[in-house]
């Protein structure tokens, strides 16, 4: 028993290295498609991991090495009184004032550097990572720590400036400009972080921070709780102050991107999916290859259990080759990605200009090869079952079992999937994630796949009842016609990736379109102004009237635009204090839906779509802002779309905004031209009227030029997403010509019956022709009507869900003519060259055997 278990064990090695020897090119295709897909889903995984801890880093860096820290809600800061009330609470070691802003060094090139008010005795004790010290450039003799005009850079950004210590440098922050003279470095900051330390004095002073702080870095005494301590200064913060530990820092930075980078990672699997299709088509033809070998193993006493075994131990060794090669390719693509598009692959989350080194992770490893291993097995499932069914007997004689034209496929497993999917689509996020959202795709995916022998023949249905056909084409239909089971198998692999291709086209058309119309929207204006870094500054009373009474100016609003941050543990939202009318809201603000009415006394805001969803806030209920050390309560009137800040936006009328914060400084401008003034001559006239410390940070920009950086960014967001599509259809067809190529060779009989009975090889060339192009004509209908079925989804929940914006669809009609002719033309194509070979003489031959 045992020795024939070990004969009937080498003969299936054998078996299966001979086939591999025979046909290596199929073994190496299904592999590259497994590696492909594990390799795009690792390189998304060890970006997003690069990206993430270079930002933690960077938050350390700026942070020091405080126990907890103190930060106000917004860049205005609170007031510097909290100092000494912290310093004494129980617990508190030591204390360190902060006025930290974003700053710019004039003529330094592009990017900006954090820029740290300390007292330096005081840092000492709570974060002494941020004190001064040698970079190897030296240091200036003479600067002492509490000299005004030192300046203090991190190496990065000492050499993003382009100057060398010693040299004197004007400093752009809070809309105010400054000298100052590098006097040395922070050896403390990282390699990549750009940071800069001067005097805390000296900052408020300059940049009109007098009275204010924007953090206190404290250091807890020996055996103090940590959770006490933060209770106690808890009590003690006012209401523009919240309490910054590092896990809330964490899950703050990893909000930022979490979306997006699981979107990707998501694409990436689907790229690993239609790779599934692949290693399908590849064992169906091996199976098909093999037939009679594993038929004649089967009189000869293989069980079929030892035989479902070969064909799983084939698949999992294509699966491991494919997943291994996939980590290493994967590791390559995530060198690349990181020098190309940075950490945030292109989506804008990380505005640090540095490129994170990259962080390779063994568990995420092991995760993506197990991935690529199922994905493998599950793609040789069928394969083996069938080889596993098939008649000993029959299969000896022939290469496939024939097909009874009377069976009636069973649509209700695919309309069943189809249901279950689109009851997925209705269920809410889980853990923030549109994981149900994407449990629908995959759904609506398999059902679609799975009910393709009953809409091929449906489709088909019409098409046999032509009258007198000619004879390729009516041999072409009825044959299809007649194996639907085998027509769907080739179909799998169009339907996957069109209809995912199309979902994708749908979504990323539909968001592009409604960008592009929102921006006409909210861009009316001639000229649009904005100052850079301006978080507590920007243009006074007299500079606007200034502005205002420019020649060529008919109308200009001014716009004061600042963070808060409302949440600890979430990204800082935009309050933007603009010239909006209580009473005709949907004049300034694209509203969604109508405005509610404004009870009396009460100050309106209106706020963008992500702010509503992130906090769960509706129109009709009050909130509280941190406005001016005090909390206001403020009417949420409406909601409105906004898609340049996902993390949410509020929208206050400008006078109200004066009223209870008592600023009257204004970030932005919008300025409607006198008709047939020049845009360029009335520029220069504004610029001319700008203060000198302003005017380097004053940007000037025309709608047509803000709307095309804008769509250039969408773009660059999206490329990612590109590729991807492209990966996961090159990957589709691949499957079909594969799957082309294991039915013509189990048709080779067939073949060779017609060529006996007088069928002209040129006929039987057409009949493939014509099978190819309904194949992928049913193939196109199919995949668009699903893939427009699932875009649904990605508009409607996937994307509300993740980047919490809505948006209407937008069909790319000119996409969907010019895939369904390339996808008709290359099934075609496929089908005829995959049909060459058993138009050879062997398929004459070939049936011999049977007389």
């Amino acid at each position: 028993m045992a020795a024939d278990a070990r004969i009937s064990g080498q003969a299936l090695r054998w078996m299966m290295l001979g086939e591999w020897r025979a046909r290596p090119g199929r073994v190496v295709l299904a592999a590259l498609a497994i590696a492909v897909g594990v390799a795009l889903g690792f390189a998304v995984h060890l970006v997003n991991l690069s990206a993430l801890d270079e930002f933690g880093r960077a938050i350390r860096a700026v942070n020091g090495e405080a126990d907890l820290q103190v930060h106000a809600t917004g860049p205005a800061g609170f007031d510097e009184g909290l100092y000494p009330k912290l310093a004494r609470a129980p617990g508190v070691a030591a204390a360190s004032p902060a006025v930290e802003l974003t700053a710019r060094i004039a003529g330094g090139g592009p990017g900006t550097l954090t820029l740290l008010g300390l007292d330096i005795l005081r840092a000492a004790q709570a974060t002494p990572s941020l004190l001064p010290g040698d970079l190897g450039g030296g240091v200036v003799e003479g600067q002492g720590p509490f000299d005004p005009d030192a300046l203090r850079l991190s190496s990065a950004a000492l050499k993003a400036s382009g100057h060398r210590i010693g040299d004197t440098v004007v400093l752009l922050a809070a809309g105010r400009s400054a000298s100052f003279r590098i006097v040395g470095g922070l050896p403390g900051v990282g390699d990549s972080q750009r940071v800069g330390v001067i005097d805390i004095a000296a900052a408020q002073e300059r940049f009109g921070q007098l009275g204010r702080l924007q953090r206190i870095d404290l250091r807890l005494a020996q055996g103090a709780s940590h959770d006490q301590v933060a209770a106690e200064v808890g009590r003690l913060i006012p209401i523009d102050a919240e309490i910054v530990t590092a896990s809330s820092e964490a899950r703050r930075s990893d909000s930022l991107s979490r979306a997006y980078r699981v979107n990707l990672e998501m694409l990436a699997m689907v790229a690993l999916l239609t790779g599934g299709f692949l290693v399908y088509s590849a064992q169906s033809l091996s199976v098909a290859r093999r037939r009679p070998q594993f038929a004649l193993a089967r009189v000869l006493g293989l069980t079929r259990r030892a035989l479902l075994a070969q064909l799983f131990v084939e698949g999992g060794l294509v699966g491991v080759i494919g997943a291994g090669g996939g980590i290493l390719l994967g590791l390559g693509l995530a060198d690349v990605a990181l020098r190309l598009l940075g950490g945030d692959l292109g989506g804008g989350f990380f505005s640090s200009a540095s490129r994170p080194p990259l962080a390779f992770a063994p568990g995420a490893a092991v995760v993506f090869m197990g991935l690529g291993l199922i994905v493998a097995l599950a793609g040789s499932l069928l394969p083996a079952v069938e080889a596993g069914r098939a008649q000993p007997a029959v299969a000896l004689k022939t290469a496939g079992d024939a097909t009874d034209p009377r069976h009636r496929p069973n649509p209700w497993w695919g309309a069943g999937l189809l249901v279950a999917g689109a009851l997925a689509a209705l269920a809410p996020p889980a853990l923030d994630l549109p994981l149900f959202g994407y449990a629908a795709i995959a759904l609506m995916l398999a059902g679609g796949v799975a009910a393709m022998p009953w809409l091929a023949r449906a489709m088909l249905t019409p098409v046999r009842r032509i009258q007198n056909p000619p004879p390729a084409a009516a041999l072409a239909i009825n044959r299809l016609w007649g194996a639907p089971g085998q027509a769907a198998i080739a179909l799998c692999g169009i339907v996957a990736s069109t209809s995912l291709m199309v979902a994708m086209a749908v979504m990323v058309s539909s968001f592009r379109g409604s960008v592009e119309d929102w921006l006409v929207q909210v861009l009316p204006s001639d000229v649009y102004i904005r100052i850079q870094n301006a978080e507590t500054g920007g243009l006074d009373r007299q500079v606007q009237q200034a502005l205002a009474a420019t020649p060529g100016v008919a109308k200009i609003g001014f716009r004061k635009t600042t963070l808060l941050r409302l949440a600890p543990d979430k990204p800082a939202v935009t309050l933007s204090a603009t010239p909006v009318d209580p009473a005709h809201p949907g004049l300034s603000l694209p509203l969604l839906g109508a405005s509610r009415a404004v009870p009396a006394g009460m100050t309106p805001v209106w706020l963008s779509e992500p702010m509503a969803r992130i906090y769960d806030l509706h129109p009709g209920r009050t909130m509280s802002l941190p406005l001016n050390g005090g909390a206001r309560t403020v009417f949420i009137a409406g909601v409105w779309r906004d898609y340049a800040r996902q993390f949410g936006a509020i929208a206050i009328p400008e006078a109200d905004y004066t009223r209870l914060t008592g600023d009257t400084r204004r970030t932005d401008a919008a300025i409607d031209l006198v008709p047939g003034a020049s845009p360029a001559k009335v520029i220069a006239a504004l610029r001319a009227r700008l203060p000198q410390a302003e005017a380097a940070q004053v940007e000037f920009a025309l709608p047509r030029e803000i709307r095309a950086v804008a769509l250039r960014i969408f773009d660059r967001s999206f490329a990612v997403t590109y590729a991807l599509e492209a990966i996961a259809i090159i990957v589709g067809l691949t499957g079909v010509a594969a799957t082309f190529s294991a039915q013509t060779l189990a048709r080779t009989k067939e073949f060779g019956m017609l060529r006996h009975v007088g069928v002209l090889r040129g006929q039987v060339m057409a009949m493939l022709a014509i099978e190819g192009a309904l194949l992928g004509l049913v193939g196109v209908a199919a995949g668009l009507s699903l893939g427009v079925a699932m875009s649904q989804v990605l508009i409607h929940v996937v994307n509300p869900q993740s980047f919490h914006w809505t948006m209407e669809t937008k069909a790319p009609l000119g996409l969907f003519v010019g895939l369904a002719v390339a996808l008709i033309t290359a099934s075609a194509g496929t089908a005829v060259l995959a049909g060459r070979s058993a138009l050879s003489s062997g398929a004459v031959r070939a049936v011999r055997e049977d007389w």
